[in-house]
């Protein structure tokens, strides 16, 4: 479609809730690829990821966030104010909540923080297939009377349930403007970030409650090889205890060998050629309260 047609529309969405509650899921199911990271635990997401939708008749520019939250150290105080500040500037925020629970006091908190901006929100109602249909009319009406929502839609992201009806309901709700990024274009994060983001994956899902979520993979090589369609990287695994190196690594290196070939196998599948990936672990102590290093490894308005 011509980007002087005067129907086409575009804009920022922000997909915004509380830690854990399926975010990153609900992106990729839209995008249908991955770039964003998943895990079983809360604060997976720590930076705001652009994800591009491009349809005949508009341009949709989701924003996944970091869970909203009562943040503490630095860390975490960074992810909360790339959550909050990602409302500021959009044309629409998706509000994603558990349907298999009803509010609490994280939902009333991100609630009462949208009452103070202007921008139209959605409530979006996740995992309704944990949940009978009696309880999720009583969880819509409970919701309903707490905000004046645009809409309400009950989703599975982990399924793909009604992730289409969002989709159809969203691109009414922006104004007409011009496509921002080419067609073929899905996110406009470097490569680096994802696969370093995709190491980190695999290290939370495979340490699970082992590891706490002080972990930061940086790359540290990228070299491209066009004519033997291959890709070397070398990546730091950096974690802020001693005691956490040996869980990393597993005995006799079993776990990180096995960090490295499940994250070669996503790598593999987003870069589109063969990956040679080295990893190593290295310890940068209390890590997630320093300035030097959260600005090092990425974790930095700057």
């Amino acid at each position: 479609m011509n980007m002087q047609n005067s129907e086409f529309r575009s804009g920022f969405v922000a997909i915004v809730g509380r830690p854990n509650v399926g975010k990153s899921t609900l992106l990729n199911a839209i995008l249908g690829q991955k770039i964003a990271i998943t895990s079983p635990k809360a604060q997976t997401t720590r930076n705001r990821i652009l994800g591009i939708q491009s349809l005949p008749e508009g341009q949709i520019l989701y924003l996944d966030t970091p869970g909203i939250h009562r943040a503490k150290g630095k860390l975490n105080t960074f992810m909360v104010e790339q959550a909050l500040g990602a409302c500021n500037d959009v044309d629409l925020i998706l509000l994603l909540v558990e349907a298999n629970s009803q509010p609490g006091v994280a939902e009333n908190h991100i609630l009462e923080l949208l009452k103070s901006s202007d921008t139209p929100v959605v409530l979006v109602l996740n995992k309704i297939d944990l949940v009978p249909k009696p309880q999720l009319l009583a969880l819509i009406q409970a919701y309903s009377e707490r905000y004046d929502f645009q809409a309400i839609v009950p989703i599975s992201s982990l399924k793909g349930d009604g992730v289409k009806e969002l989709e159809k309901l969203i691109l009414p709700l922006l104004p007409e403007g011009p496509r921002y990024y080419p067609e073929d274009m899905v996110t406009d994060l470097p490569e680096r970030f994802i696969v370093a983001e995709m190491i980190r994956e695999q290290v939370l899902k495979q340490t699970r409650e082992e590891i706490p979520y002080g972990v930061a993979v940086v790359i540290e090589t990228f070299t491209e090889k066009p004519a033997q369609n291959l890709t070397v990287i070398q990546a730091a695994i950096n974690l802020e205890r001693e005691a956490h190196k040996k869980i990393v690594l597993g005995k006799g290196g079993t776990r990180i060998r096995s960090i490295g070939q499940a994250a070669r196998f996503d790598i593999e599948r987003f870069l589109g050629q063969r990956v040679f990936l080295e990893l190593f672990v290295r310890i940068e102590k209390n890590w997630t309260d320093s300035d030097r290093l959260l600005k090092e490894f990425g974790y930095s308005e700057k």
